[in-house]
């Protein structure tokens, strides 16, 4: 039994709908009928409103008759699904029965009681099989019912009586009462026998059904139909041989008739007699009557001593979307075929394994004729085989240069100390490194072993793909009208604006910033300081302004790297841009710093305590009166120095979290591109059934005295789990903090930096 909120709350409210609609229709009944008969006419209902309701009330029966469907599909499993609330050791569930007011009654196998359950599983109570007074016996219940008043009523197979409980009235003062002794004939236990039958066979010509029978599951899976004229032995040499191959219990499971062809030649004989042929039990045999459009379906088992009634569901199912489709979550099919045989998803892993199977047309001259999905012609598998053919010498070429360039990476000039502190800070080197894994795994001869890996690698070249694309787009931008002149030109001007933003900044520091009240002579220095190096930036940029130009046209080349490459160099230049408020930053933060860790070291001191590095923890410690005196002293140094220091801090590291924040948006944009399954997403938007979360049902014709028909149709996966599913890793290179560490570290004057470090604990 499921025991999930979220499934135990869908429960009750199915339970609660059918129960609402039940109530509303009789209410409306009991009131509407005198009404209707006893007066002319219909009062104000209008012609209109009779229609709208008749219309919905075919639509609420027909979605009634698919939930009791589904629910008599799945009835084997979900009884084997109920636990035993006595145990293992009782054996399975015989017996169950679900009240109008949600309780469940259940009956085991070989446990004398009867349980009463709630909607969620939980134990109600239970109810002892055992009749009260002196020599009183036990009785097995093996199937339970409640009538409409609440008396419980269980089969007594073993005394072939049948026994109440009523807990509601006296005469039985909640005692089992036994019936007198009833005849039970012999029980002929009726199985449903599920066929799964492909839809693009119902128009091929007679023959015999080959596929796979799941006996776990009582179902038969057809996959295609071998025509006549044929030989038994060759039919069971190419039977074997695909077995081999798809290592699938490939079979014989029955024949099937096409009633305009028997008009002609009776094969309705010979048909049956196949069975003793090919000896698969039970023997399918589906005939197709004409123009109809109910089919008939039956079994013969000649061979069983007791044979069963079996109830028949006729299964219809698209054999090309049920291949190409990847049932979620994964099938592991090396490691767990004997669970999957008893799922749904064997249906999808025997259809899958079998395309050896479908290799074969009605053109060829072998002495075997199929029909099955692609029976038409393989034309477009030929195709396919040939663009993997051609793509061989072109795969062969580019990892050559990947490995050319990868040796490169990997050589020893790129770890000394200047080259390899670049590659590992640069976010475009890291970004260089990371294109660089996606082109060896694109480029990689490795077949993929499933299908994440599969679609792993084919999100990896869309993505890349997309991403050169787009990045050529801008390079054609920026290269078109001499855009990047102008932009060379309004860069010095802008860098000269924001340095003289700067310096009216400081200016306004060193005098008494919103009336407050600084340290005189360090407030000074400080201003000082900073406005100098302000005066190194703005020579530095008049330096390098001839060579702006030239700089950014060789920066826009590396666009047709792709778009997430000039992103990386775009976050790079504004990094060396903002170079000065980052070591504005950093002199403010290690300043604030040291009078922080200053301070609290002299507040131990005060307490007679101190941090005992060996230990990492604060032990107690006494001091003399000299160390007492310094301490104080430095304490009141530091405390009244901490506000203008603290106000430089602020203001520096307000501008550093700007610069950051606009590298983190560039970060995630880059993030965003190299990270989203982009064909996953284009195949779920144009092929939704190759991403299956699952499949439903619909009920196609239902008679009384035929195989109930349905659909099967596949439900593609959401937006979201796609995107879940299959998203793409990143290299990450700034670092992940926390809120409550990025707060720390603000208010203790700790660095941040732009990118990890490998000693960080990443919260």
């Amino acid at each position: 039994m499921d025991y999930r909120v979220e499934t135990s709350q869908l429960k009750q409210k199915l339970l609660k709908t059918i129960y609402s609609l039940q109530v509303k229709s009789f209410t409306t009944l009991q009131s509407a009928s005198p009404l209707l008969h006893n007066q002319h006419g219909m009062g104000m209902v209008t012609q209109q409103q009779v229609h709208q309701l008749a219309e919905k009330a075919n639509s609420l029966c027909g979605d009634l008759d698919n939930i009791k469907n589904l629910l008599h599909y799945c009835q084997d499993d979900l009884v084997r699904q109920i636990p035993n609330p006595t145990g293992s050791r009782y054996g399975g569930v015989s017996g169950i029965h679900c009240s109008l007011d949600g309780s469940i009654y259940v009956t085991a196998e070989s446990a004398p009681w009867v349980h009463v359950l709630s909607s969620t599983g939980h134990t109600l109570k239970t109810l002892p099989c055992q009749q009260m007074g002196k020599g009183g016996s036990i009785f097995l219940p093996e199937d339970v019912t409640v009538t409409r008043m609440g008396m419980v009523a269980v089969a007594d197979m073993v005394n072939e009586a049948i026994w109440i409980f009523n807990p509601h009235t006296r005469l039985s003062k909640k005692e089992w009462i036994k019936i007198s002794k009833v005849y039970i004939p012999p029980r002929v236990t009726a199985m449903v026998l599920k066929v799964f039958f492909p839809s693009c066979c119902s128009s091929a010509d007679s023959g015999i059904l080959i596929g796979r029978w799941i006996s776990e599951q009582n179902s038969a899976v057809i996959l295609a139909v071998v025509h006549f004229p044929f030989i038994p032995v060759q039919v069971k040499q190419y039977l074997g041989e695909v077995q081999r191959v798809t290592k699938v219990s490939v079979s014989v499971l029955g024949s099937w008739s096409n009633s305009k062809q028997e008009k002609e030649e009776s094969l309705g004989e010979f048909l049956e007699d196949l069975g003793t042929i090919f000896c698969h039990e039970p023997w399918i045999q589906i005939s197709k009557e004409g123009d109809s459009k109910f089919w008939s379906c039956s079994t013969l088992q000649k061979h069983s001593k007791n044979p069963q009634e079996e109830e028949i569901i006729l299964v219809y199912y698209d054999q090309r979307k049920v291949m190409l489709s990847h049932l979620h979550p994964p099938l592991d099919t090396a490691g767990q075929r004997a669970e999957d045989a008893s799922k749904l998803s064997a249906i999808f892993d025997t259809v899958a394994r079998s395309q050896v199977l479908f290799m074969t047309d009605r053109y060829d001259e072998g002495p075997i004729k199929l029909t099955h999905w692609q029976s038409d012609g393989v034309e477009a598998s030929i195709i396919v085989e040939l663009l993997k053919q051609a793509s061989v010498p072109a795969c062969l070429l580019l990892t050559f240069l990947l490995s050319l360039v990868s040796g490169i990476c990997r050589s020893r000039v790129l770890k000394f100390w200047p080259l390899s502190f670049l590659w590992s800070k640069l976010s475009t080197c890291e970004q260089l490194g990371h294109r660089l894994q996606h082109l060896q795994v694109i480029s990689s001869n490795k077949k993929a072993r499933n299908q994440n890996q599969l679609m792993r690698k084919a999100n990896i070249f869309v993505s890349l793909l997309i991403d050169v694309a787009l990045g050529i787009l801008l390079m054609s931008w920026l290269y078109r009208k001499n855009r990047i002149g102008h932009l060379a030109d309004t860069l010095i001007p802008v860098a000269d604006h924001v340095a003289e933003e700067l310096q009216d900044l400081l200016q306004w520091l060193m005098g008494a910033p919103a009336g407050l009240k600084m340290n005189r002579a360090l407030d000074q220095v400080l201003g000082r300081f900073f406005l100098y190096h302000i005066h190194l930036w703005i020579s530095y940029i008049h330096l390098l302004s001839p060579f702006i130009e030239m700089i950014l046209w060789y920066v826009g080349l590396s666009a047709c790297l792709g778009l997430t490459v000039a992103l990386c160099i775009l976050s790079d230049i504004i990094a060396l841009l903002t170079f000065h408020i980052y070591c504005f930053y950093v002199y403010g933060a290690r300043l604030y710093c040291l009078k922080i860790y200053g301070l609290s070291s002299l507040w131990r001191l005060f307490r007679g305590k101190k941090w005992n590095v060996l230990r990492q923890r604060v032990d107690s410690c006494s001091y003399d009166l000299d160390q007492l005196f310094i301490g104080t002293l430095l304490f009141t140094i530091l405390l009244f120095l901490l506000p203008t220091t603290a106000l430089y801090y602020l203001v520096f590291t307000l501008l550093r979290l700007l610069v950051v924040i606009v590298q983190g948006l560039i970060h995630l944009l880059v993030d965003l591109i190299d990270s989203l399954p982009l064909y996953s997403l284009i195949l779920r938007l144009c092929r939704s059934y190759r991403l299956a979360a699952g499949v439903k049902f619909r009920v196609l014709e239902q008679q009384d005295g035929k195989p109930l028909r349905l659909l099967m149709q596949i439900n593609p996966l959401s937006y979201g789990a796609v995107v879940q599913t299959y998203r793409l890793p990143t290299y990450s290179c700034y670092p992940r903090d926390s809120w409550a560490s990025l707060c720390k570290k603000l208010f203790l004057g700790e660095l941040i930096y732009p990118w990890k470090h490998k000693g960080d604990k990443q919260n």
